[in-house]
């Protein structure tokens, strides 16, 4: 967790929102599940340029890599460390901003990191749409207040359509 926190606090440094995501952040909601990366989202793109990185001593050279022009995808910037790899995930959009803005703040050993909330996080694996993604949904999901459901849906209106299509899939399979 050392080299999250680090990248956490070097994107604080830098003017940069950002929030935890993927498997830590579905941790911090109670689900379990297996990860070996540490994936942060940001709606900043300045993140792709290898300048940004130039006074993060303390890892290693990131790797970066760039959407295509028309993908919502900005890119990628994966930065490997000994206690696993921290991928900063850049995506545009207005609802991605939002989605940053409404992390929630949390003390771990000492440090304190963000972290989106539980709707955000369906939101954001609706987005992603693969088996395993749909999967966490559904755990999320488990024995969920109904007030979750409405804010999901909520949440959505500003999310992609294929965000909101997955969920009427998923809706539908009850």
């Amino acid at each position: 967790m050392r080299a999250t926190t680090a990248v956490l606090d070097y994107l604080e440094r830098r003017g940069v929102d950002a929030a935890l995501i993927g498997g830590v952040a579905l941790g911090f909601h109670g689900v379990a599940r297996a990860t070996l990366d540490s994936d942060v989202l940001v709606a900043d793109g300045a993140v792709l340029a290898a300048d940004f990185w130039r006074d993060l001593a303390e890892l290693p050279p990131p790797q970066i890599r760039c959407g295509d022009a028309d993908d919502p995808l900005l890119g990628v910037v994966r930065i490997e460390s000994p206690d696993g790899p921290v991928d900063v995930i850049a995506i545009a959009g207005t609802w991605v901003r939002e989605i940053v803005d409404r992390r929630l703040h949390t003390a771990v050993h000492g440090h304190r990191l963000a972290v989106v909330d539980r709707a955000d996080l369906i939101v954001l694996k609706l987005y992603a749409g693969g088996p395993q993604d749909r999967l966490d949904v559904q755990l999320l999901l488990q024995g969920a207040d109904p007030d979750l459901f409405a804010e999901v849906e909520s949440r959505l209106v500003r999310a992609p359509a294929s965000a909101r299509s997955t969920w009427a899939q998923l809706r539908a399979r009850g």
